[in-house]
C-alpha cells in the first residue's frame, strides 16, 4: 500500500483550520498566520501549499461544496420518484452538516466575496448552476416550467438558508419545511 505523503495531510489541516478561523472571526478578515497557527504549522508552509489566503479560502469552500455534494447524493440515492428527488435536494440543502457555525460563516464569506473576487464568484456560480440543474432534472417530469420553478426553489433555498443561519430563533427545520411547502405550491399550479 502506498504511503500517504505529508502534503495531503497538511493541505487538509489548512482547509480545516481556514474553516475554523473564518467561523471564529465570522469574516474572511483572518491572516494566513492565524490559519497556519491553528493548523499547527508555519505561515511559510501554508503559503507553500496554497500561495495565499484567497487560495486557501477557495480550497476550504471547495471542501464544503464537496461535502454538500456528498450529502445531496446520499439523499438522492434514496429517492425513487421525481418529486422525491426534488424533496431530497431541498432536504440536503438544510442538512445539519450545512449549519455548523464555521460552515455558515464560510458560506456567508463566499456570498460576500463573490462580487469582488473572480475565483470566488466562479465557485458560487458553479454551486448555483449545479443546484439549478439538479432541481430542473427533478422537476422536468412534474412541471410545465421546470427551469423557472428550479430558479424559484434555488433562490428560496439560498434565502432561507441565510435567514435560518442568521436569525437567532430561525431553524433549519423551519427553513426546510418552508421550501417543501413552496415545492407543493409550485406543483399544484400545473396547467
Amino acid at each position: 500500500m502506498p504511503k500517504l505523503g505529508m502534503e495531503p495531510i497538511r493541505r487538509n489541516a489548512l482547509v480545516q483550520a481556514t474553516i475554523a478561523e473564518i467561523g471564529a472571526a465570522r469574516t474572511l478578515d483572518v491572516t494566513v498566520s492565524q490559519i497556519a497557527r491553528r493548523a499547527g504549522m508555519s505561515s511559510a508552509l501554508a503559503h507553500h501549499y496554497f500561495g495565499g489566503k484567497d487560495q486557501i479560502f477557495l480550497a476550504a469552500m471547495r471542501h464544503i461544496l464537496s461535502e454538500f455534494g456528498s450529502e445531496v447524493r446520499r439523499h438522492l440515492s434514496r429517492a425513487r420518484t421525481p418529486r422525491a428527488r426534488a424533496e431530497a435536494i431541498i432536504t440536503a440543502s438544510f442538512d445539519e452538516t450545512c449549519f455548523a457555525p464555521a460552515t455558515v460563516a464560510a458560506w456567508m464569506t463566499l456570498y460576500a466575496a463573490a462580487p469582488t473576487h473572480a475565483d470566488t464568484g466562479r465557485l458560487l456560480h458553479l454551486y448555483q448552476r449545479r443546484l439549478r440543474s439538479n432541481l430542473t432534472h427533478a422537476l422536468r417530469p412534474l412541471s410545465a416550467t421546470p427551469h423557472e420553478d428550479a430558479d424559484t426553489l434555488a433562490a428560496l433555498i439560498d434565502g432561507l438558508y441565510l435567514r435560518a443561519a442568521l436569525t437567532p430563533n430561525g431553524t433549519r427545520d423551519d427553513a426546510r419545511k418552508s421550501a417543501l411547502r413552496t415545492l407543493d405550491l409550485l406543483l399544484e399550479r400545473k396547467p
